[in-house]
């Protein structure tokens, strides 16, 4: 496991921080940005467009979509890192865990993990919603990003280090040297990792509210708000496109806090 300490990546890293502090500001102070409650109807003309009494116009039963993103930013942010949270717990952690025991038993389960890896992980959301019911939508997403992260951690667990030699030639316990090594591999990667997570799953609840597995109202999320904008999308760009800016926005910023390559899978 390597850090990428280059200026460049840096300076991403940073960036992707900062926008999802701005993000966790605006969640924190949503109730008090929003001009209005969550849900309210009528408070405004039917699908105005973005004035100075609407910033961000107003859908199709008369919602202020600037009030209404805050306030959908906020579900998606507390259910991705809730998501975020089991996904690293079942899968980093675990992963890393499990890559320590006996080879057999380690294997066994690297091969059953990386089958469910194998499996979409929109797939395994969907599954485990129609398991666990729709409200345990962050529960499924992270479940579902899990795998993933198994492999990872697994895969890259330098058991053959010398540090870790050196610490079994001594006579460490099994379960010190467990801790230390955990210690050792989390302590430079927690960011990427928690950074990574998230981006995963706030794909995952976007799209399964989108296509109908996620949030029901009145508790909208992001991607439940664009999938109610359908049927304005060519009259009424704002009510759609509002709420897949701060989607984006979330989404890349948790990226450029992983300092992911293009190529590699979220």
């Amino acid at each position: 496991m390597t850090r990428d300490t280059a200026p460049t990546g840096l300076i991403v890293r940073s960036l992707g921080w900062f926008g999802l502090g701005v993000v966790a500001l605006v969640v924190f102070l949503s109730d008090f940005l929003a001009r209005q409650p969550a849900g309210a109807v009528l408070t405004g003309p039917m699908l105005n467009p973005p004035s100075p009494l609407h910033p961000f116009g107003t859908d199709t039963l008369g919602r202020d979509v600037f009030s209404e993103t805050l306030h959908g930013l906020a579900v998606t942010g507390v259910d991705a890192v809730v998501a975020a949270l089991i996904a690293i717990v079942f899968g980093g952690m675990f992963g890393a865990v499990a890559a320590r025991l006996p080879r057999p038993l380690a294997e066994t389960l690297r091969a059953l993990w990386g089958v469910l890896a194998a499996i979409p992980s929109l797939l395994l959301v969907i599954l485990l919603i129609g398991l666990t019911g729709y409200g345990f939508v962050p529960l499924a997403a992270g479940l579902a990003a899990a795998p993933l992260g198994f492999v990872r951690a697994f895969d890259q667990t330098d058991l053959k280090s010398s540090h870790a030699e050196y610490a079994r030639a001594t006579g460490i316990p099994s379960m010190t040297l467990l801790k230390r090594d955990l210690t050792y591999d989390f302590r430079y990667l927690i960011g990427s990792v928690v950074a990574r997570a998230l981006a995963a799953v706030t794909i995952l609840i976007a799209t399964a509210s989108f296509l109908g597995f996620g949030a029901a109202p009145p508790a909208r999320d992001l991607g439940l708000m664009i999938a109610a904008a359908k049927i304005s999308y060519l009259s009424a760009w704002w009510t759609a496109a509002f709420p897949a800016m701060a989607l984006v926005f979330l989404i890349l910023s948790a990226r450029l806090a992983a300092g992911l390559d293009e190529a590699e899978r979220a």
